[in-house]
């Protein structure tokens, strides 16, 4: 598939989930997920705002001292997120999986998030 083709497609996606789940604001901020080749990123954006309320990655110095596989490392950072917005006092998030599938890495910070004690 042409590379120009595939993120143009993968573009539409997030314009429709992000239409679908709505905005992040203050009380209930978008947990937003960007996965690269090696690492995986995720914020807690607040759009009414246009800021960044929280966020962490797969780089972070206690996720990338541990051992263990990608999939291992996305479930770290989900927690570590769940943990930096319970320190804020949220509870709830709405998910924003930027375009990609609900699966692997992706399905790895959701289920880390879920267990930090995230709601979405």
């Amino acid at each position: 598939m042409n590379p120009k083709v595939k993120s143009k497609r993968r573009q539409n996606i997030r314009y429709r989930i992000r239409r679908r789940i709505g905005e992040g604001v203050a009380v209930k901020p978008r947990l937003s997920v960007y996965r690269s080749n090696n690492e995986i990123y995720v914020q807690l954006i607040d759009d009414s705002k246009g800021e960044t309320i929280a966020s962490a990655s797969s780089k972070d110095k206690d996720v990338a001292a541990q051992k263990g596989t990608k999939i291992e490392k996305s479930k770290l950072v989900g927690a570590a997120i769940a943990r930096k917005a319970t320190e804020l006092g949220l509870k709830e998030v709405k998910f924003d999986r930027g375009g990609y599938l609900y699966h692997g890495r992706v399905k790895a910070v959701a289920d880390g998030a879920r267990e930090g004690g995230l709601q979405f």
